[in-house]
């Protein structure tokens, strides 16, 4: 039986994930700088020893309000398409395009969590104000719903 791992986090209340292999590190550094003129997603940039990350704003992104940045948020930085090749991910189809290192902003991070590939639903029509295209699918856990995100169009630049 297939197995999918995720990494977890939550804006507002609400528990989504994205896939483990295209994760390369979650940094606590929200110092981000914005940057003018760039599309209302895009946050601003963040310099992570020495290297400069494109931080996107998760909910803005998937359609939810812009909210502050809490004590509790976190910069989930991504890895590269390249990085994702290497490191051995064979479904290199959702980070297809991310070249530059690109950081999603988020509330507050969550568990890692494994779920069998059945296990994974289609989305509800209704899906929290989220908008549906950035819906991979919903899993069931014991407490509450994961809400499973597509990167590739999450990362994708005519998603606007």
């Amino acid at each position: 039986m297939a197995q999918s791992q995720f990494t977890t986090f939550y804006i507002d209340d609400s528990l989504y994930g994205i896939d483990v292999r295209y994760v390369r590190e979650i940094n606590r550094n929200t110092d981000i700088t914005p940057v003018e003129l760039a599309p209302p997603y895009v946050r601003g940039l963040l310099n992570l020893r020495g290297q400069i990350v494109t931080i996107l704003d998760c909910a803005v992104r998937i359609g939810l309000p812009v909210k502050d940045v809490l004590s509790t948020s976190r910069c989930i930085v991504l890895k590269t398409s390249d990085e994702s090749k290497k490191s051995g991910a064979t479904d290199t189809d959702e980070m297809s395009g991310a070249h530059d290192i690109i950081g999603l902003l988020i509330d507050k991070i969550g568990d890692m969590v494994i779920v069998d590939e059945e296990a994974i639903e289609p989305p509800p029509a209704n899906s929290g104000g989220v908008d549906g295209k950035y819906i991979q699918g919903v899993v069931k856990l014991e407490k509450e719903l994961l809400v499973v995100l597509r990167l590739r169009e999450i990362l994708s630049h005519d998603s606007v």
